[in-house]
């Protein structure tokens, strides 16, 4: 690789990785090429994107960037998993994958631009997915109009409960 071409990858590295706010550094030794072939398809299906880079070259690309603060975690071979909305889907897929790969490794990993444990992929792959949090925060909206609906017309409906039973009598009545 001439240094034209260095600077040129440096230059696309640091377009696309320069503002990710969620990531994952993985170290994919030992995995065979249709295991890897596998990952990159399915992390693709989450709307992120797998990347293996040249730790030198990423260096140099994201020293300014959020993804610099895990510079000491650039060794060996090393692929950046990123997303730019939903990192609840990409931990999902990663942890799965990592479970039936073991040499799929998280070195660390960057969530809303800020360096946090690799240990954190499993708190958040137990997260409910962004629809599911979206329904339930929903839910919990509605929940109190719903019940302050019931009681205002508790009212009335004790008060025509009372005037139906008192119609029922003068029927009998007369």
């Amino acid at each position: 690789m001439n240094r034209a071409e260095k600077t040129e990858a440096i230059a696309g590295m640091a377009e696309e990785l320069g503002k990710v706010p969620h990531a994952f550094l993985i170290d994919y030794k030992g995995l065979t090429v249709p295991a890897v072939t596998e990952l990159r398809r399915q992390v693709r299906a989450t709307g992120s994107q797998y990347l293996v880079v040249k730790n030198t070259l990423v260096l140099r690309a994201v020293k300014d960037a959020p993804l610099g603060t895990l510079s000491s975690h650039f060794s060996g071979m090393t692929a950046v998993a990123y997303s730019r909305t939903d990192i609840v889907a990409l931990a999902k897929v990663l942890h799965t994958f990592g479970k039936t790969n073991p040499n799929v490794k998280v070195k660390a990993a960057l969530v809303d631009g800020k360096p946090v444990p690799a240990t954190s992929l499993e708190a958040l792959a137990s997260l409910p997915s962004r629809p599911e949090m979206i329904g339930r925060l929903l839910g919990l909206m509605q929940s109190p109009v719903r019940r302050l609906v019931t009681v205002l017309s508790a009212p009335h409906r004790g008060i025509a409960a009372t005037v139906a039973a008192i119609a029922k009598k003068k029927e009998e009545a007369a």
